[in-house]
């Protein structure tokens, strides 16, 4: 936390930020308003040093391309857009309506609250972890962290009073669909043990410092806080647990929580039976039905177990996320038709986070707001990790990952399936390959096939012709080495009156319908069908296809049931 920056650190003036569009008549932000200096942008998919994270999902960033400077916010052909839209779609975040206000407006009033925003903002030097763009084509990951640091009136009574930095106590992954239909928001419990990378952390004289991980696994929350590790450090710990690469962060604390409750004018809950903290210390005393909490009460809420089924900490994460569903509704229902409480949101936002420098200025946070503004509150998921007792406990207080569960929640993510019915309908609805995986099946024995490794791990080849032939029972399978290219996704090539071999095979190797590439001329005699493993490729035995579905309770954010 020394590399936290505050403002215009580096004495640029705010005026100069503000040019005369002479389309609008409007005072409006230079494209490049960010007085940050950027640093040099690692490659896509590059290794990050200090990270032994496992080679990532091809599509989750390698195709991004950075924004066009036309479309920043601010230029004119961003605006005629905006215009074209006006109305249609409010910002789904605390910051877009309040600052859309604000960077619109031509006048000493605008100037004075963009001041007073950019102000507030506090920022980390993360270093090589996170990316340098706001938003980019592809889907997006940014992972909200809350730290149960105590500093603050009144928080001394929620205990941990020693640890002066806090820990990752409550953290969210918001993961956004590329064509930004959908999102999911997946919690992941503190006490969930796992094993914590060796991290690079920026001192505040510019110097870099490796931060030791954890000797063998440690409870989650200890990502942030222990050892000087930073908030990339916690980015780093989840790319290592989903094998999703974190875009940025955004922090806060118990008085965030506090000041944005109140902002919005409080936030509506709603409890199947009611709950009072006898033991917690914190006086919250709510009835059964809906109640409307901010401030003080609202953190108890955020904080209680007490009353709960089974008082643990996945209790109060259903709690979490019921509380988060319903600002967000609030947000967008009410709030921001209201001038005076978006800009209250905005300042009381700002002034309570902590963000990367990737979005750490007003008109960033209002690029990444104008996205998530494209999302249908119905089409927002809100579930937790799949995780189960740690067996290690005699009496467990501790959980680890679901091995059957967890794996598939993280593969939808890194193939960007939504969890939401209605966009896998429409997803279903455009494959038009749907029908080839439709027929019969040939018997294993009868499928013919020659395999190329065409980018998957070293010696995938010669490993799935072993599984295949070995497991399988595919005998006439032959490991034909390394492909004549690169290809990202692996694909299987075969003659129409190998239909039915294609099929067994798919079924076999779990693929995807878009991997079945058919031909337009029958095959002659015994000629094998061509596999070509690509980097989507794991090993053998583990589908190459993502989930369709997965046993996990989910929730939406337009969902208004009461929490038990």
């Amino acid at each position: 936390m020394d590399a936290r920056s505050r403002g215009q650190a580096d004495g640029t003036d705010p005026a100069d930020q503000w040019v005369l569009n002479p389309e609008t008549g409007e005072y409006e932000l230079r494209p490049s308003s960010s007085p940050e200096q950027p640093r040099t942008p690692r490659p896509r998919g590059a290794p990050r040093p200090g990270s032994a994270s496992p080679g990532r999902v091809p599509g989750q960033r390698g195709h991004r391309a950075a924004s066009a400077p036309d479309d920043a916010p601010g230029s004119g052909r961003r605006k005629r857009e905006e215009r074209k839209k006006g109305g249609r779609k409010k910002a789904l975040m605390w910051t877009g309506g309040a600052l859309s206000l604000v960077l619109v407006g031509g006048s000493a009033f605008a100037y004075y609250w963009y001041e007073r925003l950019y102000g507030n903002i506090s920022t980390v030097d993360i270093g090589d972890v996170g990316s340098d763009t706001v938003l980019a084509d592809g889907p997006v990951n940014i992972l909200i962290i809350g730290n149960d640091v105590r500093t603050g009136k009144g928080n001394e009574d929620y205990g941990n009073r020693d640890n002066v930095t806090g820990h990752a106590d409550t953290t969210l992954l918001f993961h956004v669909s590329e064509d930004r239909s959908n999102a999911t928001v997946l919690s992941i419990p503190r006490d969930l043990k796992i094993e914590i990378p060796d991290c690079e952390t920026k001192q505040s004289d510019g110097s870099t410092e490796v931060v030791p991980g954890s000797t063998g696994t440690t409870r989650f929350n200890e990502s942030y806080g222990v050892d000087g590790r930073d908030p990339g450090c916690t980015m780093r710990t989840v790319e290592n647990i989903t094998d999703l690469e974190v875009d940025h962060f955004m922090m806060f604390d118990f008085n965030a929580v506090k000041t944005l409750s109140t902002a919005v004018g409080g936030v509506k809950v709603c409890l199947e039976k009611p709950i009072k903290d006898l033991d917690g210390g914190s006086g919250l005393d709510l009835p059964a039905g809906e109640s409307t909490v901010q401030g003080e009460d609202a953190l108890s809420f955020l904080r209680n177990r007490h009353g709960l089924k089974n008082e643990s900490d996945l209790d109060r994460i259903e709690m979490q996320q019921q509380f988060v569903a319903s600002m967000i509704r609030q947000l967008k229902e009410d709030t921001l038709d209201s001038p005076s409480k978006m800009l209250d949101v905005a300042d009381a936002a700002t002034k309570s986070l902590t963000v990367d420098k990737g979005i750490g200025s007003p008109s960033k946070l209002l690029t990444l707001a104008r996205e998530l503004a494209k999302i249908d509150l119905k089409n927002i998921t809100l579930m937790t990790v799949p995780v189960k007792d740690n067996p290690d406990e005699p009496t467990p207080v501790t959980v680890v990952l679901d091995p059957v569960e967890a794996p598939k929640v993280f593969g939808m993510l890194q193939n960007d399936v939504s969890f939401t019915a209605v966009e896998k309908e429409k997803k279903d609805a455009k494959d038009k390959q749907a029908a080839l995986l439709k027929g019969p099946r040939a018997e294993a024995s009868d499928v013919r096939v020659d395999v190329f490794n065409g980018g998957g791990p070293q010696g995938s080849a010669q490993e799935t012709l072993a599984w295949l032939q070995t497991g399988e029972g595919v005998l006439r399978s032959t490991n034909r080495g390394n492909a004549p290219a690169v290809v990202d996704k692996t694909r299987l090539e075969y003659a129409p009156n190998q239909a039915d071999q294609a099929r067994k095979l798919a079924d076999l190797m779990g693929l995807p319908a878009s991997a079945l590439k058919p031909g337009t001329t029958d095959a002659a005699g015994t000629e094998p069908m061509t596999l070509t493993l690509g980097r989507d490729f794991k090993k053998a035995g583990v589908p190459v296809a993502p989930p369709k579905k997965v046993d996990v309770k989910q929730s939406r954010a337009d969902d208004k049931a009461c929490g038990k």
